[in-house]
Parts: C-alpha cells; structure tokens; sequence
C-alpha cells in the first residue's frame, strides 16, 4: 500500500480535493494569486503552484462565486471519489445569507423608473410621431 504524504504542492492539492474539475484550473486560480495560505497563524498570498500545503494549513480561496474557506485535514496520493476527497479538508465557509437579508440586486427597480423596455420605448416613439403629425 503506498503511503500518504506529509506535504503536497497546492495545486494538486485543490484538484485531489475536488474543488476544481482541472489541475490546470487549480494552477490558474493560484498563479494569479487569489489563494491564501494560513500556516501557524501567519496568512500569506500564494501565487507559485509549487507551494506546498500541510494538514492544518487554512486555505481561502473563489470558487464560482462563493469565497471558499477550508482547513486542509490530509494529503492524497490519488484523485478519488466525492466522499474521499470530502475527507480531505474541514469546511470552514460560512452558510450564505438568507435571500430577505442579502443586499437587493441593482438590476430591481421600481416600475417606470430608468431606462425604458423595448415595449415603452416602442410606445413613446409613437407618441412622439403622432404629436409631430398634429403639429403640421
């Protein structure tokens, strides 16, 4: 039986663990620099793929459009199924926000204010030419 290692570099990490479909998608989101590291309670930015992570670093890094948080529990050797790669880490990530406390969205507005649809644009133009034929 091969044995578990004691360190892995962040990348493989992150892909073994399943949170990115792709090592190479791992290695985008670390070399550009959003991943951070916390290791004996120092935080640092990551940006090299080579970085190795431990069991009990903390990562924080985007995923899709969540803000994901995790303590790294082990290593693996190998890219496994869900339930395996779920024993891989602790989720630290907060539980999103109810949908009555989250911040309304700025594409709600009321009825009639700011720009108008394809339908009242429609009708103001008509307005606006049947005014100009009464005119002459």
């Amino acid at each position: 039986m091969t044995e578990v290692p004691l360190s892995q570099r962040i990348d493989s990490w992150l892909w073994h663990a399943r949170f990115f479909k792709t090592r190479t998608l791992a290695g985008n989101v670390v070399a550009a620099g959003k991943v951070r590291l916390t290791r004996n309670g120092e935080t640092s930015r990551v940006s090299k793929t080579s970085t190795t992570v431990r069991a009990g670093d903390e990562l924080t890094f985007p995923q899709s459009r969540q803000l994901r948080i995790v303590r790294v529990a082990a290593c693996a050797t190998r890219r496994g199924p869900a339930p395996e790669a779920q024993a891989l880490y602790a989720d630290l990530t907060p539980p999103p926000l109810p949908k009555e406390k989250r911040a309304s969205s700025p594409a709600q507005r009321e009825a009639g204010a700011g720009r108008p649809t394809k339908k009242e644009r429609r009708a103001l133009d008509q307005l606006q030419n049947q005014s100009r034929d009464q005119e002459t």
